[in-house]
């Protein structure tokens, strides 16, 4: 399968500058060497498979979510995790077309995020359908008390049984407003102790965690297989450490990536998704073409 992904990989590639209207396509010299890696397959580190959540990418999604996807798989992505753009989790298209597109390219769609709280008996049916593994909570907002958060954790494991009776797992994504306390409680602590664990994974995001004063490790050895997916997602050392929209580069910033990676595969996380949100000096295709190589010669 490896081997049928990088041939696809490549073809991608070859045809994939006629169709972008995208600026990474007479990208400089430093950036020519990464998509030529990316032609030929290369992979140098630990990590076999890795994926990047479409929202970091999220305007160009919007502009042609097709020619998108074919640029990501070009880069070295083996896999997806989608959002809802406002033309569902599957972009305007049936979900057998959206997993045509990707199977095409060698990608694995495994999750996306969507809104869990409206019409998630027919969302997890269509995702179970074509093998995609979580549908994912990826916002409940702050809350005024812990009792809401109470409800919430209820609601989240109402949830995960509507996705295992679908076939398909259900997970919540963390922001900062979570490890915060609250009447005295941490809300992720309550959150996790509270849910059942074959209902109900997590999605670190470890930027959040760390945004948020805490240490990614400590939560993924306390906590270890509920947090089956991780977002890889830096932070930049160029400002505040409060600033909220402060991601960079992954390894230009100032998390120490190969300690919680380890931590991670360690104590049950499957899936290491990248994302960025904030683009200082590149687009965000290019960004995406400069993180996938670094985690395709990621180390420890």
């Amino acid at each position: 399968m490896k081997n049928r992904r990088k041939f696809i990989k490549a073809s991608a590639v070859l045809g994939v500058g006629a169709m972008l209207p995208f600026q990474f396509c007479s990208s400089p010299k430093k950036e020519d060497s990464v998509a030529t890696e990316a032609i030929l397959g290369a992979s140098k580190g630990i990590l076999d498979d890795f994926g990047i959540q479409l929202y970091s990418v999220k305007e160009n999604m919007a502009e042609d979510p097709v020619a998108t996807i074919k640029a990501i798989a070009s880069f070295g992505y083996t896999q997806i995790e989608g959002f809802d753009g406002g033309k569902g989790i599957f972009w305007g298209m049936k979900n057998t077309e959206f997993k045509s597109l990707t199977d095409d390219l060698g990608l694995d769609f495994i999750a996306s995020h969507a809104n869990t709280f409206e019409n998630l008996e027919e969302q997890a049916e269509q995702a179970a359908a074509i093998g995609m593994k979580y549908l994912i909570c990826p916002w409940v907002g702050p809350q005024k008390s812990m009792d809401d958060f109470k409800r919430l954790t209820d609601d989240f494991n109402r949830q995960g049984e509507i996705c295992k009776n679908h076939g398909i797992k259900y997970a919540y994504h963390n922001h900062g407003y979570t490890f915060v306390e609250l009447d005295g409680q941490i809300p992720q602590d309550y959150i996790m102790e509270n849910t059942d664990p074959d209902l109900v994974d997590f999605e670190m995001d470890t930027y959040w965690v760390y945004t948020a004063g805490k240490d990614p490790i400590d939560y993924i050895k306390r906590f270890p297989n509920r947090f089956t997916l991780g977002h890889v997602k830096d932070k930049s050392g160029d400002l505040p450490f409060e600033e909220a929209n402060g991601s960079t580069l992954i390894g230009k910033g100032i998390m120490d990536f190969p300690s919680i990676l380890r931590a991670g595969m360690d104590n049950g996380m499957k899936y290491f998704i990248v994302e960025q949100e904030r683009f200082d000096g590149t687009t965000p295709m290019e960004a995406a073409e400069l993180n996938a190589s670094f985690m395709k010669n990621f180390v420890f």
